[in-house]
């Protein structure tokens, strides 16, 4: 039997602050976008891909505690394809990442969170500095 997986895992910095909501029963979601590096670049193009996140439940309220922009973080899950009409009406397509597992590599300063073992991380590793990234910068 052929089995199928949507699994993925991404290695990034946010740039932005996670935003936390709750749903009418009272779960908690956040959202965030990380910036993922390149591992080649064509001229013309950007160093970096985007992706919005969306973490579920307890995670989510730790994510929005103990992550901001710039943190760097490691993210595990799903992609999921949604399609959304921009503010001109216009039909946009997104690639979104729902989180199973999120990891925290660093602070926004590079110092090394206590949440996680990831003793292999540090500032001048991965993406990079994301913090002067604005929402204007991302693609939607």
């Amino acid at each position: 039997m052929l089995a199928l997986f949507n699994k993925v895992v991404m290695i990034g910095r946010l740039t932005r602050d996670p935003e936390l909501r709750f749903t009418p029963n009272g779960k908690a979601v956040a959202n965030f976008s990380l910036a993922v590096d390149r591992t080649f670049k064509r001229e013309g193009q950007p160093d970096a891909d985007f992706f919005r996140v969306t973490v579920w439940g307890k995670q989510a309220e730790n994510c929005a505690n103990y992550l901001s922009k710039g943190s760097m973080t490691a993210v595990d899950g799903r992609m999921e394809i949604n399609k959304y009409n921009d503010k001109d009406g216009q039909e946009r397509i997104s690639v979104d990442l729902i989180a199973s597992d999120v990891r925290f590599l660093s602070s926004p300063g590079g110092k090394k969170s206590d949440a996680g073992d990831e003793s292999s991380a540090s500032s001048d590793e991965g993406p990079g500095d994301m913090s002067d990234f604005s929402d204007d910068d991302l693609p939607f």
